[in-house]
């Protein structure tokens, strides 16, 4: 793994980044949330894509060039996504523990552990 550099490893400066990439191009004027929504699915079918023909086994253990190439859809997916929700007004860090406090409660530890059942079969 690379370093991590200061300036980039934060949720917000990937986002500023991200943002200032977008103005130098101009490109703001097609990044409506349907457009962006439209392009995260499309960059996360490329990553379904890698591993399409693969066994369960062979999905955990990708040799380096591959995992390169999923780690770039990868990105491509969270990039989009974090436009989404910029251009939207969402706090991702903030939205994610509220969906995960809301899934605690929903999937209580004592009637789904080890189980993949949905939650409905709970209730």
């Amino acid at each position: 793994m690379k370093p991590n550099n200061p300036s980039q490893d934060s949720i917000d400066a990937l986002r500023a980044r991200v943002n200032q990439f977008v103005e130098e191009r101009d490109w703001a004027q097609f990044h409506s949330p349907k457009n962006l929504a439209m392009a995260m699915i499309v960059e996360a079918g490329e990553v379904v894509e890698h591993f399409q023909w693969m066994t369960e086994e062979e999905s955990r253990h990708l040799d380096a060039e591959m995992t390169e190439q999923v780690g770039q859809e990868l990105s491509d997916t969270f990039v989009y996504l974090l436009r989404i929700a910029d251009v939207c007004g969402i706090d991702l860090i903030d939205a994610a523990n509220k969906k995960i406090d809301l899934n605690a409660e929903k999937y209580p530890i004592d009637k789904v552990k080890g189980s993949n059942a949905k939650y409905t079969k709970y209730q």
